[in-house]
C-alpha cells in the first residue's frame, strides 16, 4: 500500500520511558499486516546505536543545530529503525528529556527539532537506499514541527499528528522562533504562539493533515476545556480531522497462557489455576489473608492517575475484606503516603516503590481487579491487561478507560457485556462505593466468573487499530 515514516522520541524496546515507546513499537508490525512499511525515526540517545543490529549510514545531514549528525539505519528485532546520531545533542547522562538530577534539558526544544528537521529531509529527499515515505506520522510534541516544517517549507507530504498525552506541550520561548527554524508570520495565535510563547504541539497539530488520539473519548473530551489544556479550541476548530484511535497490547507478551513471567499459567478454560498466581502475589507483598477481593494498582503516583484518593477509601476497603498490593513511583509527597498507608493496614495493604516488569506480570496474574482511579487517561493499558488477565478492571470513566471497560450494572451482566465497573466523578466517595460494588461482585462465584470470562474475551490486540490507522493513510497518501 505505501510506505510511513514514524517519528517519535522513543520506541520500545530501544528507549521506553512510557506508554508511547509501546505504541510506536507496536505500530510498525501491526500495519505490515495491512501492507504498510513503516520506519520509525529516534534519536540515538547515549548506546542506542549499539542495540542497532546491522547498521549503515543513509544520510548525512550536516550541520544540524551546532554540530554533526547523521542518520543510521538499522534494525531491533522487526523493526526497522532509523537513529538521528546527532552526539551534541543526544550523548548524555540521564534520560530522554532531562539530565541526572531531574531537571529538563535546557535545549530541549533544540533537541527535538533537529529531530523533526531530520525527519522532514528523509520525507522530502528519501534516503540513499532509495526509500522514501508516502506519510509522516508524528508522535507527541517531541516529533510536532516535522508536520511544521513540511507545511510552511511546502515540501508535499502529508503528515498525521498523534497526540498521546495533551498536558505536555512543549513549551519554548518566543525567542527561538528564528533559531527553530520557524517563519516570523507563523507566531500568532491560529498558528504557533501559545500564551506568549512556542507550542512545539501546537505547531504539529496546526499544520498536520490529519490529527489522532488514543481513545474516542480522549478525542471528545481534548475539545472541551476541563481536558484540552488551552489547546481544545485548536482540537475543535480542525474536528473534521481529528479522530481517536484505541491503542492495542501486544498480546504476545500480555497473555495469561503464555506467560513465562508468571509462577502459573492459565486460560479462561483453566481459570482456577489464578489462585497459584493470588497466592505467590500474597507471599511477595507479604500479605496476611485477604478474605475479599485483593485490587493491584501498578501506576505513576501522580495527581493524574488519582492515587493521593487511596488512603481515604482504603480503611472502608479493607474493613469489607479487601486488600491492596501497590507498585509504583512518581511524586514523592505520594510514594511517602503510599508507605503510611500500608504501615497503617499490615498485612491487607502492600506496596512497592519503583518498577519491575516481572512483579507486574505477577500483578496482573495473581490480583482479582486492577484499580485505575485516573482523573484523565488518553488511552491507558493497564487495565486491559487486567481484562487480558481475567483480572476485571475498576476504573475511573473517562478517556480510553470509558472506551475499554464495560461498566457491571444489572443490564450489562444481564447480557454477558460487563467486563468491569466504571465510577464517576472521581472523587473518594464514589471510588469508595465503586469498592464496595466490586467486594459484592466478587462475593457472587458466578457473576464474578462471568465478568472475568467477559474481559478475556476482548479482542485487544494490535490489529484494529491498524486497520483504522491504514484507512486514514490510505486516505492522505499522495
Amino acid at each position: 500500500m505505501g510506505r510511513v515514516l514514524s517519528v517519535a522520541s522513543e520506541c520500545a524496546p530501544l528507549v521506553k520511558t512510557g506508554g508511547l515507546a509501546d505504541v510506536v513499537g507496536a505500530l510498525p508490525p501491526a500495519l505490515a499486516g495491512q501492507g504498510w512499511e513503516m520506519r520509525v525515526l529516534i534519536p540515538a540517545y547515549r548506546g542506542l546505536l549499539d542495540r542497532l543490529e546491522v547498521r549503515s549510514e543513509v544520510m548525512a545531514l550536516g550541520d544540524l543545530f551546532g554540530g554533526p549528525a547523521r542518520l543510521v539505519a538499522g534494525r531491533a528485532g522487526a523493526l526497522e529503525v532509523l537513529a538521528l546520531d546527532a552526539p551534541h545533542l543526544y550523548d548524555r547522562d540521564g534520560g530522554p528529556y532531562a539530565g541526572p538530577d531531574g531537571r529538563d534539558w535546557p535545549d530541549n526544544p533544540e533537541r527535538f527539532a533537529a529531530l523533526a528537521r531530520a525527519a522532514a529531509r528523509v520525507a522530502a529527499e528519501g534516503l540513499e537506499d532509495g526509500w522514501k515515505p508516502d506519510i509522516l506520522h508524528a508522535h507527541d510534541w517531541q516529533a510536532g514541527l516535522a508536520p511544521a516544517y513540511l507545511r510552511y517549507e511546502g515540501l508535499g507530504v502529508p503528515s498525521v499528528m498523534t497526540i498521546h498525552n495533551i498536558a505536555f506541550q512543549g513549551i519554548a520561548p518566543a525567542g527561538k522562533l528564528a533559531a527553530l527554524g520557524l517563519p516570523g508570520w507563523a507566531f500568532t495565535p491560529d498558528q504557533l504562539e501559545y500564551f506568549g510563547n512556542i507550542s512545539l504541539l501546537k505547531a504539529g497539530l496546526v499544520t498536520a493533515d490529519a490529527i489522532t488520539t488514543v481513545s474516542p473519548r480522549y478525542a471528545e473530551e481534548l475539545m472541551r476545556p476541563e481536558f484540552g489544556m488551552g489547546l481544545e479550541g485548536v482540537l475543535a476548530a480542525r474536528a473534521a480531522d481529528f479522530t481517536g484511535i484505541l491503542n492495542g497490547i501486544d498480546t504476545g507478551i500480555w497473555n495469561p497462557g503464555t506467560d513465562a513471567l508468571i509462577p502459573r499459567r492459565y486460560t479462561s478454560r483453566s481459570l482456577a489455576r489464578k489462585a497459584e498466581n493470588r497466592a505467590a502475589l500474597i507471599e511477595r507483598f507479604g500479605l496476611g489473608e485477604v478474605p475479599g477481593p485483593l485490587a493491584v494498582v501498578v501506576s505513576r503516583l501522580t495527581g493524574q492517575k488519582g492515587i493521593d484518593l487511596l488512603p481515604e477509601v482504603i480503611g472502608d476497603f479493607v474493613a469489607v475484606g479487601g486488600g491492596l498490593a501497590l507498585l509504583g513511583s512518581g511524586d514523592q509527597a505520594l510514594e511517602a503516603a503510599m508507605h503510611a498507608m500500608a504501615e497503617a493496614h499490615p498485612g491487607r495493604v502492600g506496596v512497592k516503590i519503583g518498577y519491575d516488569e516481572v512483579l507486574s506480570h505477577l500483578m496482573f496474574a495473581g490480583g482479582d481487579a486492577v484499580l485505575v482511579p485516573s482523573r484523565f487517561e488518553p488511552c491507558g493499558l493497564t487495565q486491559m491487561y487486567g481484562l487480558a488477565y481475567g483480572t476485571p478492571p475498576l476504573v475511573a470513566a473517562t478517556g480510553g478507560l470509558a472506551d475499554t471497560v464495560i461498566n457491571a450494572n444489572p443490564a450489562a451482566l444481564a447480557t454477558a457485556a460487563a467486563t468491569g465497573i466504571t465510577f464517576h466523578p472521581v472523587d473518594a466517595l464514589a471510588l469508595a462505593q465503586a469498592l464496595r460494588r466490586l467486594c459484592r461482585l466478587h462475593a457472587e462465584p458466578q457473576t464474578w466468573r462471568r465478568l472475568q470470562l467477559n474481559g478475556m474475551k476482548q479482542p485487544l490486540g494490535w490489529e484494529a487499530s491498524a486497520a483504522e490507522y491504514a484507512r486514514l493513510y490510505a486516505r492522505l497518501a499522495p
